[in-house]
């Protein structure tokens, strides 16, 4: 047994920095309400101006275009179902049938988003992924269409950690727009392009115009942020309907009183986590690269899942023939060691990984247990040692196979 606890499972929830921490208390002792106009709301309107500019800066967006939200999945379902209601208003669309593109890897948020809209009326087309986990630009340009009001791809996937080709998608959305009646693209309001950036903004590029995207979801829960603070970058002139009412609070896409200590928390997490970018994603992706290494010699049956090159620095996503991912997470928390076989947010419903389904099959995916380790700012090269000898120890005590 170890006797300090190894945390890697960063990728389901960071540890709360403590600057965040410290900028949340602050604001906290802030109660006025921002939307009362009396001297105490005024002053706390001021501080909540301030950290959606903070926030802003970091996505070179304007403040307008910041949506503060309650999480990641909040942010998600704005995005794809309020751009779906929206667009159902646009006359141009009334008598055709609306589309959506997603991919079959996204993240829960979307996917249920998307089947909604579906139930409703909706096509979503769900784009398959190579072995590597990457989609393939010509299946996305085939699929592209007139009624095509929005597409929806993750960053990079919060299970195998695999970066989509972002600007390239937003590339070929520019040429479809071109390419409708010869438009300029900045006319041609559709397709809408939404990413979730929620595993992505503490280690890739954040820049919403170099990427793109009309439409992004970032949390504060994936970068040392306060739970349940997230954000939706909304370009401007984006059409997207509120999905529920009230006060009209954020540009009327959020109604209810804003969360002064949460916006402060995450503004205080997103700025560390811009200010130590460059030299974290050299640090982790050697380290990343190490346990890569390491598995594959020590464990020649393993398997690596989605691309060792275009993926995150901080993720490493395997599985091991004949024993279960389950099993495989409680014996390494016996042990000291915290990962998790999958996305938190839907490990307990799922009996298995719809991520791994699209990349091998159903049939296949049932032969292997898998496991997620995911890195972070106190993950060391010592972490990593502890965590190979623990599954040698693991494998030894359950496999035949060493």
């Amino acid at each position: 047994m170890f006797r300090r606890r190894i945390y890697l499972d960063y990728a389901a929830a960071a540890p709360e920095t403590r600057g965040a921490a410290r900028a949340y208390a602050r604001a906290a002792r802030v109660f006025a309400n921002p939307s009362s106009i009396h001297s105490d709301g005024v002053a706390a309107h001021r501080l909540l101006a301030e950290f959606r500019a903070q926030i802003a800066s970091i996505f070179s967006a304007h403040q307008d275009e910041i949506v503060l939200c309650g999480g990641g999945t909040e942010s998600d379902n704005l995005a794809v179902l309020g751009a779906w209601k929206q667009a159902r208003l646009n006359p141009v669309f009334s008598e055709k049938k609306l589309h959506i593109i997603t991919t079959a890897i996204e993240h829960a948020a979307v996917l249920e988003a998307c089947r909604h809209a579906e139930a409703m009326g909706a096509e979503v087309t769900y784009l398959g992924v190579g072995p590597d986990g990457r989609i393939d630009l010509k299946e996305l340009r085939a699929a592209l269409r007139p009624e095509t009001i929005l597409v929806s791809i993750a960053y990079a996937n919060n299970e195998i950690g695999v970066v989509q080709p972002i600007r390239e998608i937003a590339k070929e959305i520019r040429h479809f727009k071109k390419n409708l009646a010869g438009a300029d693209p900045k006319t041609v309001t559709y397709p809408l392009f939404h990413t979730d950036a929620c595993q992505t903004a503490a280690y890739l590029n954040t820049n919403v115009e170099q990427l793109g995207v009309d439409l992004l979801t970032a949390n504060g829960t994936k970068i040392g942020g306060p739970r349940g603070t997230a954000l939706l970058y909304v370009r401007r002139g984006t059409p997207v309907a509120p999905m529920f009412y009230g006060g009209g609070q954020e540009s009327g896409l959020r109604s209810g009183t804003e969360n002064l200590p949460g916006a402060a928390g995450l503004s205080t997490a997103l700025s560390e986590a811009a200010a130590h970018k460059d030299s974290e994603c050299v640090r982790l992706t050697a380290l990343r690269d190490f346990f890569i290494g390491e598995l594959i010699a020590r464990f020649p049956e393993a398997r690596i899942n989605g691309s060792t090159t275009d993926r995150l620095p901080n993720n490493v996503h395997v599985s091991f023939p004949k024993i279960q991912s389950e099993l495989l997470v409680l014996e390494l928390d016996a042990r000291g060691i915290r990962a998790s076989a999958g996305s938190a947010c839907s490990s307990a419903k799922e009996t298995s990984s719809h991520v791994l389904e699209a990349l091998y099959g159903k049939d296949d995916e049932k032969k292997w247990g898998s496991v997620r380790f995911s890195f972070g700012r106190a993950t060391s090269k010592k972490d990593l040692q502890k965590t190979l000898i623990a599954l040698e120890a693991i494998f030894k005590k359950y496999t035949s196979w060493r």
